[in-house]
């Protein structure tokens, strides 16, 4: 397969980055199947997508005339059958090996050969469950960023990927106006998130382990030094403050960490059972929409 031969892409898993994954396909030119098993997933992707556009036009990234042509090239459903004569699959689905595994295992049952399997996991390896997708040949990680406003995407092959199929998603990467960041191998956390995930980890342990220092003054700290427009755990609530726990749950499930058990069960107490998860629930480390770090005050001086 060329990269011209891809035209119709299925995304699995509809949250944020499913949503954004599938529009920004759209924009250039794909009919895409939108898949979700969950109706209130699927319904709310129906609304959050279209609003997604909406704010493309206004910033003008897509031309007002153009809106309604994007949209009409995404499909809904919760039939996975729907995505059968897919061209290319992209899986978005929780941070969960044996859940990835589950799902890659049906649509091998369900997709044509020819299908190309990708994972946007930004914290597992692809490894873990190539050879559930039936097909590892034909599997990579595509794991994007901020798709709309971070233009960054990693291509990261398993052992037993085609380099044929490492250089056509680069390519196809390119036509969704996408960079490519091509790994030689894989890595446990890629590269950006690697070093993110570093940084995380120690502001978390300053702030909310050892207790040094306030979340506002770790924040600070790293503006006002590393010159960032947001500190990590703005960064943090922006991502999703149950995404950073199940990741941080994962990597220690992972590295066989026990020592971070307690820390995992204090954080989901304090922030996720009470739904306090970042931006979309109007609560994290700050509050939203109108957090202390974006105000002309936070870092002190003229």
């Amino acid at each position: 397969m060329k990269v011209d031969d891809i035209r119709k892409i299925l995304v699995v898993g509809l949250g944020t980055m499913g949503q954004k994954i599938a529009l920004q396909c759209a924009r250039f030119g794909y009919e895409v199947i939108a898949y979700d098993p969950i109706a209130r997933s699927l319904e709310n992707a129906r609304v959050k997508i279209p609003e997604f556009a909406r704010e493309l036009v206004e910033k003008r990234k897509i031309a007002p005339e153009a809106e309604e042509t994007v949209l009409s090239r995404i499909s809904y459903t919760s039939r996975p059958e729907d995505g059968a004569d897919s061209d290319l699959l992209s899986e978005s689905v929780f941070e969960d090996p044996d859940l990835k595994a589950k799902v890659f295992a049906q649509f091998n049952q369900i997709c044509q050969p020819k299908t190309i399997f990708t994972t946007n996991t930004s914290t597992l390896l692809p490894s873990m469950y190539a050879e559930a997708t039936g097909r590892p040949a034909q599997f990579a990680a595509l794991h994007f960023y901020g798709v709309f406003d971070h233009h960054l995407v990693d291509v990261m092959p398993h052992p037993g990927t085609s380099p044929e199929i490492v250089e056509l998603l680069a390519d196809f990467a390119k036509r969704i106006k996408q960079s490519p960041l091509v790994l030689k191998r894989e890595y446990p956390g890629y590269v950006a998130n690697a070093i993110f995930g570093a940084m995380n980890s120690v502001a978390i342990n300053i702030a909310l382990v050892e207790k040094v220092a306030s979340v506002e003054d770790v924040d600070r700290a790293v503006m006002l030094h590393l010159g960032m427009p947001c500190g990590p755990f703005g960064v943090m609530d922006v991502v999703g403050l149950d995404t950073i726990w199940r990741v941080t749950e994962s990597n220690a499930r992972i590295s066989g960490d026990e020592g971070s058990q307690q820390f995992l069960d204090e954080f989901k107490r304090d922030y996720i059972d009470k739904g306090w998860l970042g931006v979309k629930s109007g609560r994290g480390f700050y509050t939203y929409p109108d957090p202390a770090y974006l105000r002309p005050d936070f870092l002190g001086g003229d």
